[in-house]
């Protein structure tokens, strides 16, 4: 039986995703929005993408689901609290932290992004092109991004991956500065 690794993984041993660089990208843009991030939300920042592992597409039926490992998580050992009197609005504010990074997670429990949701689309202005798309090609992500891009009409496949990256760069800043709620793929 052959191993294939699945793409999900690749993107968080080497890819868009990777465990050491995103997170540190994220928290640049965590500080240009809202300051120094508490150690909680750094754990969060750090996990916030570990659901991909496994998970055989970025954006499909699987892919849309990362969030809910991180969140778990987050809510076992972040949002923990020994007082059952204490249940407030912002009890499980770990949870939601990094369940709602994902606006597709966010849209289908009727809820607002989070934070980091909008740290996340921000980082990519400190992750440059020639950093960027060599991890993507690598990992195979690419394949998934650029296919998706053109399915809706926003850049088409005969565009180069630098054309790319500079049109889906631009946009995440866009989103990231607006905390514009519309998924990655609608009109703004």
């Amino acid at each position: 039986m052959k191993f294939i690794m699945q793409v999900g993984t690749k993107s968080i041993l080497f890819g868009v995703h990777n465990f050491l660089w995103h997170p540190f990208t994220v928290i640049l843009a965590w500080i240009e929005l809202y300051g120094i991030p508490n150690w909680r939300e750094l754990v969060c920042i750090f996990i916030h993408d570990i659901g991909y592992w496994g998970k055989p597409n970025m954006d499909g039926k699987e892919g849309e689901h990362h969030p809910e490992w991180a969140a778990s998580w987050a809510k076992n050992w972040l949002d923990k609290n020994d007082s059952p009197w204490m249940l407030t609005d912002d009890y499980w504010i770990y949870y939601n932290l990094c369940l709602l990074h994902s606006r597709t997670c966010a849209k289908r429990y009727g809820a607002e992004p989070s934070k980091l949701c909008w740290a996340d689309k921000l980082s990519c202005k400190y992750d440059p092109w020639w950093f960027y798309l060599p991890r993507a090609i690598l990992s195979g992500e690419i394949k998934e991004y650029r296919q998706r891009s053109a399915e809706f009409g926003a850049i088409p496949l005969t565009a180069s991956h630098l054309d790319w990256y500079k049109w889906g760069i631009a946009r995440s800043i866009r989103a990231g500065y607006s905390q514009n709620i519309s998924p990655a793929y609608e009109a703004e």
